[in-house]
């Protein structure tokens, strides 16, 4: 059995609400749909960070970036 949920709109929450039923869809659906869209983003977002994670960076080529920065910058004192 679904459970019922209760929101304190404000504003723009309402304004979205217009929108999103202006075509006559229910409240209630269009909440519903809301949520499942909201989710799948943030499972994509967090599987394309795993991704990112996973790539390999590859061998390191022996340059000390942070060395090399700290050079230039005294350089320019």
């Amino acid at each position: 059995m679904a459970e019922t949920i209760t929101i304190r709109t404000d504003e723009s929450t309402e304004h979205a609400l217009d929108v999103l039923t202006y075509d006559g869809t229910s409240r209630s659906a269009a909440i519903r749909q809301a949520v499942l869209e909201a989710a799948a983003r943030r499972e994509r977002a967090a599987e394309m960070r795993r991704a990112v994670l996973r790539t390999p960076l590859g061998e390191p080529d022996g340059i000390n970036i942070a060395d090399e920065l700290s050079r230039s910058r005294e350089a320019e004192r």
